[in-house]
């Protein structure tokens, strides 16, 4: 699902960010260290898979979230990103890497986890900003990379094909565990 306007577009209709409240300015810290996670999560597997249909999906995705991650780029100043970038994309990078070892349902169940879990996160910031009944600018951008993520996380669920093993299901608990402690450190740091 691509965005019809240019990222730097959306983000010239933002509010400056370094005005906004510090728990606001967290969770945005946070969704712009994830999308890149996500941008590295998708690179890791572009950089190891040869299997065309997980090449196509990786490929497809990393276009949106390379959108997202290029609109918090144009918005957030550099002071508002996580001083922890370089290991967000370490982790991305591996966890997308490592998933390639369950085959195609390894990265479809990955990427359904992963994405469970962010549209759960961007839910919680849409639900905050309209019991704060502010920044309807923000509330729209967050829902609109939410419906991408939820795309992602559907298409990887049908593509996964059957209910998840024991094994499986723990390594979804691990890769959604692992994100909400990203999530933790991300808005401190």
């Amino acid at each position: 699902m691509n965005m019809p306007a240019t990222p730097a577009l959306l983000a010239d209709d933002m509010p400056q960010a370094e005005h906004l409240e510090k728990r606001l300015q967290g969770d945005l810290r946070s969704d712009h260290a994830g999308e890149t996670g996500a941008v590295w999560i998708y690179r890791g597997i572009l950089a190891l898979s040869r299997d065309a249909e997980i090449r196509s999906f990786a490929a497809e995705h990393l276009q949106t979230e390379q959108q997202h991650l290029a609109f918090f780029e144009a918005w957030l100043p550099g002071r508002l990103h996580s001083r922890l970038l370089p290991l967000w994309k370490l982790a991305g990078w591996m966890l997308g890497a490592v998933s390639l070892l369950g085959g195609r349902r390894g990265v479809y169940l990955t990427i359904d986890a992963v994405e469970t879990f962010v549209v759960q996160h961007y839910q919680e910031q849409i639900e905050y900003l309209q019991a704060q009944r502010d920044h309807r600018e923000i509330r729209a951008v967050l829902r609109r990379f939410q419906r991408d993520e939820e795309h992602h996380r559907v298409e990887a669920s049908q593509r996964s094909e059957r209910e998840p093993g024991w094994l499986a299901r723990r390594w979804r608990t691990l890769v959604e565990e692992g994100s909400r402690l990203a999530v933790v450190a991300a808005r401190r740091l």
